[in-house]
């Protein structure tokens, strides 16, 4: 796939405009992410206010991953098709909507069908902000501005708990999410001003409905199947009738978007060996970040850490995270994607092997935190998304986006699936875990081997 050097935008001339619309895109991502960090806390309130057990109240964060990622394909698909703004202002619409309805809630049904919508302008808010900075910023300023967007996760996981407690504890968990109203109304205000509107290359053509129902059919079928579903009546496990028919519907769907002019997902980006490994190593980041949801149960298990406190253990984790993320988008356009994963996917190797030694010592523990915190604040901070937008055509943008929150999604399901199975299959206990995390060690070197295919500089460097 022959790559063209991609012009800046002209409508974003001087250092303001471009500052203002880094702060509308920043603003939107963070409150999405921050949304996915509150749950947590908030769950005993819920249990309280409507009666349910922890398994039902666990629907919330599922059914939001789901729809979200579900979305995802969707809002990138449209936003190439009819522009970045309507698309980027409609998913932060929806999004504020689903706030709306959770905090009027009467029952828990209408909870989670509320949790639904906001899931769905949640899937839409951070790829079509990446597309918006490929669209936009020279290849020397991207990196800068991904980072400061990776950066949003480490930001809410540090500012969401304590947050979601301080809101919950005096107001009421409502107001949790009225607060999400005001944010979006001046993100909507700002973004019908800042946010570009159609690419100049934009090719509508006929919608790919049947692209459009087999990915979300796939994907349904896919996350139930990895989630390893029970039926709730019987016992019997469905997770592999759920993975059989997404094998079909993964065949079936490549199968009609290889004859869709206009195809949701495009097969033409998977025809590009950069992008193909960018989707492959973006597996890896979302599989290094579900890694991180067991760190707890090992403070617990081998360092007698309160189950109250389990969550201060990986405070240095997330604030490494963060800094890291930001540092590295700095950093980038000197040192280039392809070292920035090398190096981030080397640390996530080093601490998930400390990870799975937990006779070492707490201080180990910690340090292991802060290899696995600035690991993953490198491999999140834009690296990957830069080579993604250098080596798609400016028209799939969006779509080559949307592509990278799927895999890291996927890659974050599996992850949590695997280790609670090796965990579960030892016993359940330390000895479990810690052969989980070695495994977990020896799929990130593999990521690590993996980088090494990238190019040293991409196309867009290369031509600048």
């Amino acid at each position: 796939m022959s790559q063209q050097v991609q012009a800046p935008n002209t409508r974003y001339p001087d250092e303001a405009a471009q500052r203002r619309l880094v702060q509308v895109l920043f603003v939107g991502v963070f409150m999405a992410a921050l949304d996915s960090a509150i749950v947590g806390p908030v769950l005993p309130a819920l249990r309280a206010t409507f009666g349910i057990d922890n398994r039902t109240a666990g629907l919330l964060s599922t059914v939001f991953a789901l729809s979200s990622m579900c979305s995802t394909a969707l809002m990138a698909y449209f936003s190439d098709r009819h522009g970045r703004r309507p698309v980027y202002l409609v998913s932060v619409a929806l999004f504020a909507i689903g706030s709306l309805c959770i905090a009027a809630a009467p029952n828990f049904d209408l909870l989670l069908l509320a949790r639904a919508i906001q899931g769905v302008g949640a899937g839409g808010i951070a790829p079509v902000a990446s597309a918006v900075v490929g669209d936009v910023f020279t290849a020397e300023r991207r990196g800068r501005v991904l980072g400061l967007i990776g950066a949003t996760h480490g930001m809410a996981f540090v500012l969401g708990p304590p947050l979601a407690t301080a809101i919950t504890a005096t107001v009421g968990w409502r107001w949790l999410f009225l607060v999400n109203i005001p944010v979006a109304v001046v993100v909507l205000v700002l973004g019908a001003r800042s946010v570009p509107g159609k690419p100049s290359d934009a090719a509508p053509g006929p919608v790919d409905s049947a692209g459009i129902a087999l990915t979300l059919l796939f994907l349904l079928c896919l996350v139930m199947g990895i989630s390893r579903l029970p039926d709730s009546a019987t016992g019997k496990l469905l997770w592999p009738w759920f993975l059989a028919a997404s094998g079909v519907l993964l065949a079936a769907l490549v199968a009609i978007e290889k004859r869709h002019a206009h195809a949701l997902i495009p097969l033409t980006l998977f025809e590009n060996r950069q992008l193909a490994l960018v989707y492959v190593l973006t597996l890896g980041v979302g599989f290094s970040m579900g890694g991180i949801v067991f760190l707890t149960t090992i403070a617990t298990l081998a360092y007698g850490v309160s189950v109250e406190h389990a969550g201060l253990a990986l405070l240095p984790l997330v604030l490494c995270s963060m800094v890291g993320s930001m540092v590295a988008g700095r950093l980038l356009s000197r040192l280039g994607a392809r070292q920035m994963v090398i190096f981030g996917f080397g640390l996530l190797t080093l601490g998930y092997l400390q990870s799975a030694a937990p006779q070492t010592g707490f201080a180990a523990f910690v340090v292991a935190s802060v290899l696995v915190g600035i690991g993953l604040g490198v491999v999140v901070s834009g690296a990957l998304r830069s080579i993604a937008l250098d080596e798609a055509p400016s028209a799939l943008r969006g779509s080559a986006q949307g592509l990278i929150n799927i895999f890291n999604a996927v890659g974050t399901l599996l992850a949590v699936t695997c280790i609670s199975a090796v965990a579960d299959f030892e016993g359940g206990g330390l000895t479990g875990f810690s052969r989980a995390y070695l495994a977990m060690e020896s799929s990130m070197f593999v990521m690590l081997l993996a980088a090494f295919g990238l190019k040293r500089k991409s196309t867009v460097q290369t031509a600048k």
